[in-house]
């Protein structure tokens, strides 16, 4: 991953091969932002002119390269564009310099080193833009060629021009300082881990499935001390987890149910946190169509954002119990697939009627919400790639949040919101839970097609334990981008709702749930 480092030194005078300066769209046309002054000074105190002259308007993301002036260290300044610029009074918003920074360090693919002179007035300003510089310096490429026919994923190295910005040195971050140094920490951390869902959500189906994903999170447990268990086909069986086994007996590869915690003995609160993860998603015997198909090694994006959060609370030593529950299984149609009409026995004891295949994120999750909720944690949080109609409702970029307590969902979207991750409170009408009425079991796993989404929260309401706080975040949109990167987002995985979770087990750790 890019290094990240302090520096004292000032735009001007830091040994790097570009430096970033960020400017805004002003009442005026560009405004030069903090941060850029001796930049604009080696202009002759037009370097916004310059800028206009090259087609700069200072809109978000917006990246404009020029030659450096005379005075300046650094050969290539780099101008990112920060959107609106603030009233006079105000600072900018931490997201607009995370997204910029992203912006940045994605230009700046096959640099050595960038100085980033952004807005950098706190402590949080410098952890902001080094997650936008870290974030967006992502690539992945194990399993691109280098070229000379030798796939990188056996050892060779890529193209030096195609590797990420090897270090990003934030300007203004004053190394000695005890809060500057620990949001530089734990932004790397952060980084690190969001970085590494990312990877595992790209990964070619063929290469992770349920055995090597929870081979991952065993290797994972290893290195970084974490208690780790799971729970082969074998004792699936055994235990009556009906939901794992349905969904996963129609592929070669058997189902699992990992728990991976973190455990910290001041801990006084225990967050459970449960991922779907399902590693490929063909949709069954209610086979998904032309077209939809693609991009389904997508689908176990929750399991890898709770597994990147355990890790993470370990790396920055929370003082909270982290469970995370990773239920794993691919969904695919063979003579020994789940039909349509089957009835299945969950682990809880409920019993389901399978009406689509394709519904199968709540099978899964419902296993493992029981068995989270049988340690009676604090609070639950699920995560998941889970409806269509949740992509509807709010698009690729929100995801949705659902909650049997107000005040946890107020808690966990505000959360959401404060660390740069765009989310919408979603209600939970009670109405749609007689849609899910089946004549021969329980429940079924499919209701009106109508508020769809809502619905599959509502089915998952059914396997909290009693009592329990618990909230249900519907990843579908921002999991995967198919689009152009932007802001630090990149092409593929993006690691949504890990930076939501891990301010929850912050604010857990500190005695504020909500």
């Amino acid at each position: 991953m890019t290094a990240l480092t302090l520096s004292t030194s000032s735009a001007a005078t830091v040994r790097a091969d570009a430096v970033v300066v960020g400017v805004a769209k002003g009442a005026k046309g560009v405004v030069v932002a903090p941060g850029a002054e001796a930049v604009d000074k080696a202009f002759g105190g037009k370097l916004a002119a310059v800028l206009e002259t090259l087609g700069a308007s200072g809109a978000e993301g917006e990246v404009t390269k020029l030659p450096a002036a005379d005075g300046l260290k650094a050969p290539v300044v780099v101008a990112v564009g920060l959107g609106e610029a603030p009233g006079k009074d105000d600072g900018y918003d931490n997201e607009a310099l995370r997204r910029a920074a992203g912006s940045a360090a994605r230009a700046l693919t096959g640099t050595k080193k960038a100085g980033f002179a952004l807005p950098v007035e706190d402590a949080e300003a410098a952890a902001a833009v080094s997650e936008g510089a870290l974030l967006g310096a992502y690539t992945f490429t194990a399993y691109r060629s280098n070229g000379n026919g030798q796939n990188a994923k056996g050892g060779k190295k890529n193209d030096a021009k195609s590797a990420p910005l090897a270090e990003a040195a934030i300007l203004g971050g004053k190394p000695r300082d005890k809060e500057f140094k620990a949001a530089a920490e734990r932004a790397q951390a952060l980084a690190a881990e969001i970085n590494r869902a990312r990877d595992l959500i790209n990964m070619p189906p063929n290469d992770l499935h349920p055995k090597s994903f929870a081979a991952e999170a065993q290797a994972a447990a290893k290195e970084f001390g974490l208690k780790v268990e799971v729970l082969d086909e074998k004792a699936l069986k055994k235990g009556g987890y009906g939901g794992l086994l349905g969904v996963g007996q129609g592929a070669e590869a058997p189902p699992r149910l990992v728990r991976i915690a973190h455990t910290h003995a001041k801990a006084t609160k225990t967050l459970a946190l449960v991922g779907k993860g399902i590693t490929y998603d063909s949709g069954g015997i209610s086979l998904k169509p032309a077209g939809h198909n693609e991009t389904m090694k997508c689908d176990m994006s929750g399991a890898a954002a709770v597994f990147a959060t355990v890790v993470a609370a370990a790396k920055l030593g929370l003082e909270v119990n982290v469970t995370g529950w990773l239920a794993l299984a691919e969904n695919m149609p063979s003579g020994s697939a789940t039909r349509p009409g089957d009835v299945l026995t969950m682990y809880s004891g409920k019993t389901v009627e399978v009406l689509n295949t394709d519904a199968e994120g709540r099978l899964v999750l419902a296993d493992a919400l029981t068995r989270a909720s049988e340690e009676s944690p604090d609070a639950i949080v699920d995560v998941a790639t889970l409806t269509g109609a949740m992509v509807l409702a709010l698009g690729h970029r929100h995801f949705g949040i659902m909650a049997n307590d107000d005040a946890f969902r107020t808690s966990v979207h505000e959360i959401a919101e404060e660390v740069g991750e765009q989310s919408w409170p979603m209600p939970m009408p009670g109405h749609l839970r007689k849609g899910m009425d089946s004549p021969v079991a329980d429940l079924a796993n499919m209701g009106e097609r109508m508020g769809g989404g809502l619905v599959a929260g509502l089915f998952l309401k059914e396997f909290v334990g009693e009592g329990i706080p618990w909230a249900h975040l519907d990843i579908a949109g921002p999991a995967f981008h198919e689009g152009a990167p932007w802001g630090y987002t990149p092409k593929g995985g993006t690691g949504s709702a890990v930076r939501t979770l891990v301010r929850l087990a912050e604010r857990t750790a500190a005695g504020d749930l909500g």
